[in-house]
């Protein structure tokens, strides 16, 4: 009976330092596929710190939160991490949605005002009304009036550099490609040699384009941006003898069309 007290002892006491003993069951999933198995002591803003099997208690190492993608603690629980560039959170007090005119082109006859909305980090979708209202073109004499319509999906570029908890300086700020549709209607009336202001006659045009451009946006204060922006693309609906379409500049000879301009814009 006395011997089973020491053996009783002895069994409590291994039990007691398997239950005290610190159990390394949480997994970082990171995202190039890595598990880490390890015991997560912080999760702060851009980092991650934890402690591994074998490795002193008070030894801590830490990880960039970009690189996880999410943590599976021992019971079971997951708590996902998102990008700092990705993550709406870190943009929240930015305005997202942008007006825009286009600043030269009055001076060939038209007006343009563009919508510009950020639908997620590096994303935005942007479309514009333009107004022709007249102008003569040297070239052709002539005189046009009509409308045309843009729409396009920006891609904001990522910066080409990696630091710890980076992020868009702002959502809409940046060198970006717009795949872009465009169309454009209009009446216009030629005029003869000598340049009488009684047209010959009075003809109607539309034509629909499809246009790549390249561009950079730039944001001052959150309330005002700059974008200027260049783009080449094919026209569908056959050339004509003028070789302005007001959305876009092409040859009377070839379908080749090419667009630019200068944007400045109002955020709210």
């Amino acid at each position: 009976m006395k011997a089973k007290i020491p053996v009783t002892l002895i069994l409590l006491f291994v039990a007691t330092m398997l239950i005290a003993q610190e159990k390394f069951e949480d997994k970082l999933l990171k995202r190039d596929g890595q598990i880490i198995s390890c015991k997560v002591r912080e999760i702060g803003d851009d980092e991650i710190k934890y402690s591994e099997e074998g490795m002193r208690s008070d030894i801590l190492i830490g990880i960039d939160k970009n690189k996880v993608a999410s943590i599976v603690f021992a019971d079971g629980r997951e708590m996902k991490m998102a990008d700092s560039m990705s993550s709406s959170v870190n943009y929240a007090t930015q305005r997202r949605n942008a007006l825009k005119v286009n600043a030269f082109l009055p001076i060939s006859g038209a007006f343009e005002l563009g919508y510009e909305r950020s639908l997620v980090p590096g994303r935005s979708i942007e479309g514009s009304l333009g107004i022709i209202y007249s102008g003569i073109d040297q070239g052709t004499d002539m005189d046009a009036s009509g409308v045309f319509l843009k729409v396009g999906y920006k891609f904001i570029r990522d910066p080409d550099f990696y630091l710890k908890g980076m992020r868009y300086a702002h959502i809409l700020k940046g060198g970006y490609v717009k795949p872009e549709l465009a169309f454009t209607t209009f009446n216009f009336s030629s005029y003869d040699a000598s340049g009488q202001n009684s047209p010959n006659h009075r003809e109607s045009l539309a034509r629909f384009a499809v246009l790549l451009n390249l561009g950079k946006q730039v944001v001052f204060d959150n309330r005002f941006l700059f974008d200027w922006f260049v783009g080449a693309g094919y026209m569908l609906g056959g050339t004509e003898g003028t070789y302005r379409y007001f959305a876009f500049i092409g040859d009377e000879s070839s379908s080749f069309v090419m667009t630019g301009g200068i944007r400045v814009g109002l955020l709210f």
